[in-house]
């Protein structure tokens, strides 16, 4: 009998291989959309969740309260704080200590340049999952100078030899030795390092090891699963009052600090590359409308032809066939196509995922088989399959086959609203789609051209990291660097636009004369940094060689710190006192506002000092004429001047639009899913416009012969449809709306949403919806309408 009805259903799938192929071509790519998506939102929120402990850790973060309502939040704090704290506090079980950075490391003869280092303690691997290939976790960062290094480190810098006890040099003359190797940290970590170096190395840096004051690493310390979070976090004030002194507070060194769990930093706006919430919330909804509108698409399509069947059903029915045997073999139909589905999804997922991995920019999936994701969508597609055979089974199951064979059987109104009900909701999702990758696009152009207040354009950086030779020497550096053809301005600074900069405590004279402390960003950097940069000056003047004072008694500010301050002209602020570092003086000069981090943040109070011997960045203005040949001769000029050091640049245009890295990779995947969901959308109505089309097919014969034009014909069978895709986008354009200008909060300068959006995307839903029902239309309105009334 299964047999029977397993030759049955295929048969159908057959001799209905259009809208069998329609079926299954966009359930499988609904279910393989829904499957990329979820494995991207669930690598997203699964960051540090594999280690055991991770329940248990937290991070410290630090509000450093500047002023009265100046707060500075930050997720680094001090190197005193872990110990003090697991002092003090005795249900702290562990705490542990990392600062990032990045050195050069000279193995034998070669020097590479490493960004990913850690300083690290031996509590790091009793804390953490990281597993140790070959040393000892409780003694590998014991002592100082010794390294350990994740498995890639290791081939990279020794090949197949055995890196325990080999000597490597630290910024090119420190030697180190390699005491440990460690796996590769996975993917879904924030404690990404090729190279962990004993944090014991720094022990002679009272500035780092011992200052309350310098923010510097990320401490996270171990409590019981049990522990009062609340009545933990209430006793910190108390605590920092035993080890800050009175004097500090007073100067506005005020901190408040609290525990963030681990599992939850990463979707941190104060990490360091961390995620976006907002982008993890409307994957997760264009992953239910997309699984949604191929749901939809089968159903109705499976409904739609059930009538097809009455018939077949009355005949059954009459030769013996009881009511549950009909049920069984329709919804075993059903089951069926939606396995083949299953079978295609899964060939597309494997296929795909190298591809989806490139474009999320990192490792989110190694294959469909992991984390059994596979036995998720075997049974979502079982549950699909069982929801569009209910209809046509209990249905058909239950007609009178008298009335079915006498021809009295007819299609319901109500399954008719149904199915227009159903497209309206396709086409809703897909115009609101529309509406959101129209939104993203623009917004992600915004970005890119809009003005940022400096010339980004033609400017060179080169890293020297500090180098203590570099910097006694950058004067005669910088006119050998001029001479090279090509270069036409040479700065030397500490930070620059998209860099990052440093933050100091400062006092500053505000409007009404008193000193006002506040935490505000800096650039250290020497005379030619602000005309080398094309920053405009607004008022007083740039740091100048004539004025012997510039180098340790003025700063430059931007307007955002004269509105801070309560100004109301930038020339009201010249002249004003300033305290800084150990710095006193006054203000010199006021630059135009300029975009120094990404357009999501607020362009902050800013200063610059002049203090080139504490820059690690030359910056090159360079000629547009070939810039091939130009750094070509800058790595020639480097390798002769800095042999100590790779030779490592960047352009200034291209690192400040790495930040938007992140935004463009979700603007590219939000318009792919976007495309397969309208794809799919069309699919559902090609498929019901060939249905419609075919229960018409003798009244257009009927109006053909009567004298009916084919445009008349094609216009009456797109209108109903046409009218459809009209209702979904008075739906979608209120809920599109909502949705995106949520989305766009998330930027401190962003566009705003024109009715143009809307036009352009009611507009192209109307195109494509004409477009695919007029294929059937035309063909039905072509036809020889002798063929299709012999039959009357």
């Amino acid at each position: 009998m299964i047999r029977n009805y397993i030759k049955i259903a295929f048969r159908n799938l057959w001799r209905h291989k259009g809208f069998s192929l329609i079926n299954v071509i966009g359930l499988a790519i609904g279910l393989a959309a829904f499957m990329l998506i979820f494995m991207y939102v669930h690598f997203e929120l699964s960051y540090d969740d594999f280690h055991p402990k991770a329940d248990q850790i937290y991070r410290l973060n630090v509000d450093i309260k500047s002023s009265a309502t100046a707060i500075l939040r930050e997720s680094q704090s001090t190197m005193p704080m872990g110990p003090a704290l697991k002092t003090d506090f005795p249900q702290i079980a562990d705490y542990t200590r990392i600062i990032p950075f990045g050195m050069v490391v000279k193995v034998k003869d070669q020097l590479f340049q490493e960004d990913e280092c850690m300083y690290a303690e031996p509590s790091l691997f009793r804390m953490f999952d990281i597993k140790m290939v070959k040393g000892d976790p409780a003694t590998a960062l014991k002592d100082p100078f010794s390294i350990v290094l994740t498995e890639t480190a290791a081939k990279k810098y020794f090949g197949a030899a055995d890196p325990i006890g080999q000597t490597m040099f630290a910024e090119g003359k420190q030697p180190v030795k390699v005491t440990g190797i460690i796996k590769d940290i996975p993917e879904n970590s924030q404690l990404k390092c090729n190279l962990l170096y004993s944090v014991q190395s720094l022990a002679n840096n009272p500035d780092v090891i011992q200052n309350w004051g310098n923010f510097s690493d990320y401490t996270f310390l171990q409590l019981p699963k049990n522990v009062n979070l609340s009545y933990l976090q209430a006793q910190f004030p108390a605590f920092l009052k035993r080890h800050i002194s009175e004097k500090s507070r007073v100067n506005g060194e005020d901190y408040r600090p609290y525990l963030e769990p681990l599992k939850d930093t990463y979707m941190d706006p104060l990490s360091e590359n961390a995620g976006n919430i907002h982008n993890i919330y409307i994957f997760s909804i264009i992953a239910a409308f997309v699984l949604l509108i191929a749901a939809v698409n089968f159903i109705n399509l499976t409904t739609a032809r059930a009538a097809e069947r009455a018939k077949e059903v009355g005949i059954r029915k009459v030769i013996g066939a009881v009511r549950g045997q009909l049920t069984l073999q329709f919804l075993g139909e059903s089951i069926i196509i939606c396995l083949i589905a299953f079978l295609l999804s899964v060939l597309l997922v494997t296929a795909l995922v190298p591809t989806f991995n490139q474009l999320c920019g990192k490792l989110v999936s190694t294959g469909i088989f992991q984390n059994g994701m596979v036995f998720a969508l075997l049974s979502i597609s079982l549950v699909i399959g069982l929801a569009a055979g209910f209809y046509p089974a209990l249905a058909l199951s239950g007609f009178k086959p008298i009335s079915v064979l006498k021809g009295s059987f007819s299609t319901s109104p109500r399954g008719t609203m149904l199915r227009k009900g159903l497209v309206v909701f396709q086409f809703t999702t897909s115009i609101a789609l529309i509406v959101g990758t129209i939104v993203v696009y623009n917004q992600l152009n915004y970005m890119r051209n809009q003005p940022l207040g400096f010339d980004k354009d033609h400017l060179v950086a080169l890293d020297f990291g500090n180098d203590e030779a570099v910097i006694k020497s950058y004067p005669s550096l910088k006119e050998e660097f001029k001479a090279i053809p090509g270069v036409t301005d040479v700065a030397i600074s500490h930070g620059w636009p998209g860099h990052g900069s440093a933050n100091a405590h400062s006092e500053l004279e505000n409007k009404q004369g008193a000193m006002q402390p506040m935490n505000i960003d800096m650039y250290d950097v020497d005379y030619d940094f602000v005309p080398v940069y094309g920053m405009k000056v607004v008022a007083g003047r740039v740091f100048s060689p004539e004025f012997p004072s510039d180098t340790t008694k003025s700063i430059i500010i931007n307007q955002a710190m004269v509105k801070s301050l309560g100004y109301r002209s930038d020339k009201d602020a010249i002249g004003k006192k300033f305290s800084q570092w150990g710095r006193t003086g006054q203000i010199i000069g006021v630059i135009k506002d300029f975009h120094y981090r990404s357009l999501q943040e607020n362009i902050e109070p800013l200063n610059m000092r002049f203090n080139p011997y504490n820059a690690r960045i030359f910056t090159l203005r360079i000629s547009a004429r070939d810039v091939p040949a130009t750094i070509a001769a800058i790595e020639a000029k480097w390798k002769s001047l800095i042999p100590q050091r790779p030779f490592n640049y960047v352009f200034v245009d291209q690192n400040f639009n790495k930040q938007y890295i992140s935004d463009e990779r979700f603007g590219s995947l939000f318009m792919y899913f976007a495309v397969l969901a309208i794809f799919i959308s069309c699919l559902g109505l090609l498929g019901l416009a060939a249905y419609s089309t075919a229960q018409r097919t003798r009244e257009i014969g009927i109006r053909k012969v009567l004298g009916a034009s084919v445009s008349g014909i094609v216009n009456m069978l797109s209108k109903e449809f046409l009218q459809l895709v009209l209702i979904a986008a008075l739906v979608a354009f209120p809920l599109s709306w909502y949705g995106m200008t949520g989305w766009l909060k998330g930027y401190a300068y962003h566009i705003g949403i024109s009715w143009l959006v809307f036009a352009t995307a009611g507009g192209l839903a109307s195109i494509i919806a004409i477009i695919t029902v007029s294929f059937q239309a035309i063909r039905a309105a072509l036809a020889n309408p002798v063929l299709s009334l012999r039959s009357e």
